[in-house]
């Protein structure tokens, strides 16, 4: 279930058990491992913030009820799929503080159930979905996959610059919330123009919710991140504070020596964290994303009604405080 505050979603609560009832339902397959490996992703639990944004959108105008089960859930099997096979290239043992689909059962059953959990997504909404809204969904999944290609391609990589950074986060992270949020508004009906409204909120929410995430990554605990902190440090993932600290660091060249090590020790990750704490990284950082939250309240479209607007504000809130 999702770990916003209940009055951000209250509008949509019973619409968020439904969904947690039928991606146990839908995921259900015959073969025992494929089984327990969805069942395993699905109480790993989440935010479940692509769903729910799907459905505030949806509720800003006059949706179709029986289509909003089915992209919701659609939804958040695309992310759970993105994020098995994630954990699968970052080799990471633990998400959410559980052991990953991959560090209990091997890559090889993880990558084939991310792609059993992609297949049950488009089965969720071949019938009575238009053509569009699935092109949507697979536009998007192309441009997570891209997104991923060039972060991998960029590991180690100290030569990189804040646009290289935003378009990378846009491809791994704001597309899909920007995709949910439009499909939503699409689902409710509205006009072109306050679709497009929409979609602008979802992106502007998802690369404050990315640039929020890279920056916990400093600052958080491991209890609270629910894996090791500095873990993009380590695998060689520079982030907006790293960029930062290698532009204005005066320990610039010796954090640079530290982003293209492959093989990093502790302590090159304890002196990574130390170089870009002595900085004003986070303040940075931080600056970034209330730009993006700002920008998210102020393209939400007039016509919104007022319980789905206080929602959508709700959400950049948190996003904007959140510490996990």
């Amino acid at each position: 279930m999702s770990k916003f505050p209940n009055n951000i979603f209250g509008i949509i609560q019973e619409d968020l058990v439904a969904i947690e009832k039928e991606l146990y339902s839908i995921i259900q397959s015959p073969v025992d491992l494929v089984n327990d490996i969805s069942v395993h992703l699905v109480q790993a639990g989440g935010k479940r913030l692509r769903p729910a944004l799907y459905l505030l959108c949806a509720r800003g105008g006059t949706p179709n009820q029986a289509e909003l089960l089915p992209m919701a859930v659609a939804i958040e099997l695309i992310h759970m799929a993105t994020l098995v096979h994630d954990d699968v290239i970052d080799n990471a043992a633990t998400r959410r503080g559980r052991p990953t689909a991959n560090a209990r059962w091997g890559n090889h059953s993880s990558v084939l159930t991310g792609d059993y959990l992609f297949a049950k997504a488009f089965s969720a909404v071949t019938l009575g979905t238009e053509k569009n809204r699935l092109k949507i969904l697979t536009d998007v999944i192309c441009t997570m996959c891209e997104g991923e290609i060039v972060q991998l391609k960029e590991s180690f990589n100290p030569d990189q610059d804040e646009a290289d950074y935003r378009l990378r986060v846009a491809q791994k992270t704001a597309d899909f919330i920007a995709a949910s949020c439009e499909l939503g508004a699409l689902s409710g009906q509205m006009d072109e123009h306050d679709v497009a409204q929409i979609r602008e909120y979802g992106y502007a929410i998802g690369m404050a919710f990315q640039i929020t995430d890279d920056i916990l990554d400093f600052t958080a605990s491991a209890e609270q991140l629910g894996k090791p902190v500095g873990n993009d440090l380590r695998q060689g993932i520079v982030t907006l504070p790293v960029l930062y600290a290698l532009k204005n660091s005066p320990y610039r060249d010796e954090l640079r020596g530290i982003v293209v090590k492959q093989a990093m020790s502790d302590n090159d990750v304890k002196r990574g964290l130390e170089i870009v704490h002595a900085t004003e990284a986070v303040e940075y950082s931080y600056g970034q994303v209330n730009s993006y939250l700002q920008h998210a309240r102020n393209v939400l479209p007039l016509a919104l009604n007022s319980t789905v607007r206080e929602s959508l504000l709700a959400v950049a809130d948190f996003v904007g405080l959140r510490k996990y």
